[in-house]
């Protein structure tokens, strides 16, 4: 990817497979089904059983590149994210598919267009459990966890977790193969797109740690230059908490 130079090392991201690990908050809810359909592009319908559903994450990741150089250099490799999530039905097949997505450091905004999320940067946070102390909860029933989401100085999202106990499952809605859109205008107005494809991916190697689940409250604000206040909830379905990790190697492309 940009800036192409003559040994490779100014690209803004390494060439793939990415590793990922970190820790994620999950809160699901569901809206009316008429603001997911809004979100989906032509030829890709709602899910045929429970449209509605949304799923907003919070992710706190470490990720780096097959000789994990990164690691070493935390300031490459340490970011978080705030994304929305909701299933959909393309060819018969349901897929996850990622409606809006926040980011805060640019290798993760200029690889998301890359594998087709729609990501824009954003100041994301989470509340960080612990093992020691007090200033911070304990992964444990009664743990409670917050978390912010904001750009272009206004507030976006916040939402609450508090744990009520260990969890089978992180949720349901952001647990199929994605199902993404690559686009990019021509740079004649007038012309077709130059890019503009359908494609769908799933993480490879994947590990989960233990997952918490319990009752969550998220809200959503409007701001100038954003429509995510559309999805509001109408019904809450559970938080989860985890840590996961996952290796992405490339996907397909399908229309």
């Amino acid at each position: 990817m940009y800036p192409r130079s003559p040994r490779g090392e100014a690209s803004i991201v390494p060439a793939p497979p990415w590793h990922y690990s970190g820790d994620v908050l999950t809160i699901e809810y569901r809206t009316e089904p008429a603001n997911v359909a809004a979100l989906l592009p032509p030829g890709v319908d709602p899910a045929p059983d429970d449209p509605g559903a949304v799923a907003i994450i919070w992710a706190d990741w470490q990720s780096c590149g097959d000789d994990g150089a990164e690691l070493l250099d935390p300031v490459r490799s340490q970011y978080k994210e705030c994304f929305v999530v909701v299933r959909c039905s393309f060819r018969d097949d349901v897929y996850s598919r990622c409606v809006y997505i926040w980011v805060d450091k640019d290798f993760a905004l200029a690889r998301g267009w890359y594998q087709g999320y729609p990501k824009k940067l954003g100041s994301i946070w989470m509340t960080r459990p612990v093992t020691v102390g007090r200033a911070g909860p304990r992964l444990e029933a009664g743990g409670r966890f917050g978390a912010t989401l904001a750009a272009n100085d206004r507030r976006l999202a916040d939402a609450t977790l508090t744990i009520a106990g260990g969890s089978d499952s992180g949720g349901f809605v952001n647990a199929l193969p994605m199902l993404h859109s690559r686009w990019m205008p021509d740079i004649d107005p007038t012309a077709a797109p130059s890019l503009d494809e359908l494609v769908t991916m799933r993480s490879r190697d994947v590990q989960l740690g233990p997952c918490w689940t319990g009752t969550a409250d998220v809200r959503l604000y409007d701001a100038p230059g954003e429509e995510l206040a559309a999805l509001a909830p109408v019904e809450p379905i559970a938080g989860y908490w985890r840590q996961v990790g996952a290796t992405f190697a490339g996907g397909e492309r399908l229309a």
